[in-house]
């Protein structure tokens, strides 16, 4: 039998028709390990790891969508993606799976390198960062997310208690969409600068003395540590939309705190 004769020979059941008449809004291959890289400010270049989700949209007429399809596109990729290509890619996930729409969720870990604030010392701190691609027959809307540590000091606990008061670590997020690129350092320095305090990968005691200290005089409630980068990101010209979240890991209680604001600048 001819390679053609046994293809015939296969039903392509994922392609049949469907009676149900429902259509799905994503349906694809999730956390899928691949090498990304990406240019830092100082003219360089940062490998990591990223975890990719791809989607697409399926028509309520038929039965499944063809997975093996998008490990193709992805596998013609032997290198290491770039954030410029993930459009393109999207679209040709779009075009190969004959759908509506295609969605590229990309997430990966980063690394900055942070000096303690009083001796200097060095070391790595990790965040996690990410793009989310969703690509049309008219275009493709890219956007970007940063997720950095943090510290958040409780204004009521300050408040009420006669010695100290309660913080946690918190982590802050941003999802942006802008007209221009944004580089993932600048974003986190905007989020830790909404927070009581930067974390720090090292810290000796002098360093963990400020810190101590700088939380205690910039106490933030979860609500707080939102709006304030709310209108940081109102200022900025470059972004047109956002969806902002804050979870404060709280150490008094069994539960953590949270808050979270979308906003596209306009509406």
């Amino acid at each position: 039998m001819t390679s053609q004769a046994a293809a015939t020979a296969i039903p392509d059941v994922q392609g049949s028709p469907d009676d149900r008449h429902i259509a799905i809004d994503k349906v694809g291959v999730k956390d899928v390990k691949h090498p990304f890289k990406l240019r830092t400010p100082e003219g360089g270049e940062i490998a990591t790891v990223a975890t990719i989700s791809m989607y697409v949209s399926l028509p309520h007429h038929q039965k499944g969508t063809h997975m093996s399809r998008f490990m193709e596109v992805l596998g013609q990729h032997k290198d290491a993606l770039r954030p410029d290509e993930v459009g393109a890619i999207a679209q040709e996930i779009r075009e190969r799976l004959g759908a509506c729409e295609a969605h590229l969720e990309i997430r990966f870990p980063y690394f900055i390198t942070k000096h303690a604030p009083v001796t200097g010392a060095v070391g790595l701190l990790d965040c996690e960062a990410g793009f989310e691609v969703t690509a049309t027959p008219t275009g493709v809307e890219m956007s970007m997310s940063v997720r950095a540590p943090a510290t958040s000091l409780c204004p009521c606990s300050k408040e009420i208690s006669a010695r100290g008061a309660h913080n946690q670590r918190c982590d802050i997020e941003a999802q942006v969409w802008t007209t221009e690129s944004i580089w993932i350092e600048e974003l986190v320095e905007i989020l830790e600068s909404v927070a009581s305090c930067p974390v720090y990968p090292v810290l000796k005691r002098a360093d963990e003395k400020f810190v101590t200290e700088a939380a205690f005089d910039n106490p933030k409630f979860v609500e707080d540590t939102v709006r304030d980068l709310a209108m940081r990101l109102d200022k900025d010209d470059r972004i047109f939309k956002y969806r902002i979240t804050s979870e404060n890991y709280e150490s008094i209680h069994n539960h953590n705190a949270y808050a979270e604001i979308a906003r596209e600048k306009g509406n």
